[in-house]
C-alpha cells in the first residue's frame, strides 16, 4: 500500500450545539481494512442533515447519531476524490481512480481522507462531472430519486409539486420528476423563480404571494423537501390516491404516516434514505450517474468554502436561505 502521512486535517464536532462546537484539527488518517479504499477527498458537502447532527435535534435522531454527543465527531456524508490506497482484497478500484459517494451514518467525510468499503456507496466519477458536483450526489440527488421513484413511484403524466424547489433536494427533484415524465410545479421564493423554471418546472408558485395548499389543482405527489407544510394542510390538494412525502423527521408526520397507512387512500410518508442498505443506495447512485450522463441532471451549487471556513458554511446552511448545495473544498 502506498505510504501516506499519518495525520490529516478534519472538521471536528466536540458536542451538540451551534457552530461554535466546530473546529478544524489534525487527526489520524483512517487505515483502510482489507476490503476498503482510502479516498483523498477533493470536495465534500455540508447539508441540512449535517446541521441536524450538530444541533442534535430532533432528539429522536440521537438514537442513531449518539445520545449525548456525536458518535462520529467528523461530520459530512457526501464526498468525491481520488483513491489514495486500497486494501489487499479490493478489486473494483485502483490507486488514482476518481470516485464519489456517500458514507451514510458513518459520517466522517469532511476531512482530507475518508475510508469506505469498496462495496459501499461509492462509484467511479464520470469525467464530465466536477469533484464539487460529485460531492453533493449523496444528499439532494439521492434522496429525491428515492422519494420520487422508489416511494412515490411517479409515472409519466402525473402531477408533482415540489415544496422547497430551489434547495438541494428541490433542485434535484424538479429535474428527476421531469425526467420521469411528470408535470412539475415548484414552490419557491420570488428571487428563485427563474432558477426553478430553468431546472424544468412547468409551473412555479411564489410562496411569498400564494399558499400552495389553497390551490384548485390536485397533485399525485407532494414532495415537501423542507418540511414547512404538512399532510393535514396539503391533503385537500392531493388526488384520491395521492401522497405527501417528506424527508424531514417530525413526530407528527410519523403518526400521520402510520394512520394513513391503515385508514386513508391519501398517504403521508416519512423515510430516511440514508437508512437504506448500501446495495440499494449504490443502485440509486448508479441511476443518478446514468441520468447525469444523459444530460438530464445538473447540480446547483450555491457556495463553495475552504475547509478552514466550515463554520461559515454551517451558518449559511442553518440560515435556511441557501440555494442548491453547499460544498467544502479540501
Amino acid at each position: 500500500m502506498k505510504t501516506i502521512e499519518s495525520s490529516m486535517k478534519a472538521v471536528y464536532v466536540s458536542g451538540y450545539g451551534s457552530s461554535d462546537k466546530i473546529e478544524v484539527k489534525q487527526v489520524s488518517i483512517p487505515t483502510p481494512t482489507e476490503n476498503e479504499i482510502l479516498v483523498k477527498v477533493k470536495a465534500t458537502s455540508v447539508t441540512r442533515a449535517d446541521t441536524m447532527m450538530l444541533s442534535g435535534k430532533p432528539y429522536i435522531a440521537r438514537l442513531f447519531i449518539g445520545l449525548f454527543k456525536p458518535k462520529h465527531p467528523i461530520p459530512g456524508t457526501g464526498f468525491s476524490g481520488i483513491v489514495e490506497a486500497i486494501g489487499k482484497n479490493v478489486s473494483l478500484y485502483n490507486i488514482g481512480d476518481s470516485v464519489f459517494g456517500e458514507t451514510t451514518l458513518g459520517f466522517s467525510a469532511n476531512a482530507e481522507y475518508v475510508a469506505i468499503p469498496e462495496n459501499g456507496v461509492v462509484l467511479h466519477k464520470p469525467k464530465a462531472m466536477s469533484f464539487e458536483e460529485a460531492s453533493t450526489y449523496g444528499d439532494g440527488h439521492m434522496t429525491s430519486l428515492n422519494f420520487l421513484k422508489e416511494i412515490g413511484k411517479i409515472k409519466s403524466g402525473q402531477k408533482v409539486l415540489i415544496n422547497g424547489a430551489s434547495g438541494s433536494l428541490g433542485s434535484a427533484a424538479i429535474q428527476i420528476a421531469n425526467y420521469l415524465g411528470a408535470e412539475v410545479t415548484g414552490v419557491s421564493s420570488t428571487k428563485n423563480i427563474n432558477l426553478v423554471k430553468s431546472l424544468g418546472a412547468h409551473y412555479v408558485i411564489d410562496y411569498t404571494k400564494t399558499d400552495f395548499t389553497k390551490s384548485n389543482k390536485k397533485y399525485d405527489v407532494i414532495f415537501d423537501t423542507v418540511g414547512k407544510s404538512s399532510f393535514k394542510k396539503s391533503k385537500n390538494i392531493l388526488t384520491d390516491n395521492g401522497q405527501y412525502l417528506s424527508p424531514i423527521l417530525k413526530f407528527g408526520l410519523l403518526l400521520q404516516s402510520l394512520w394513513t397507512s391503515l385508514f386513508s387512500t391519501k398517504k403521508a410518508t416519512f423515510a430516511a434514505t440514508g437508512m437504506k442498505k448500501n446495495d440499494e443506495l449504490r443502485v440509486l447512485l448508479a441511476d443518478l450517474k446514468d441520468i447525469f450522463e444523459e444530460g438530464a441532471l445538473k447540480t446547483v451549487i450555491d457556495k463553495t468554502y475552504n475547509i478552514e471556513n466550515v463554520r461559515d458554511a454551517h451558518i449559511h446552511v442553518a440560515s435556511g436561505h441557501k440555494v442548491g448545495n453547499v460544498v467544502l473544498t479540501v
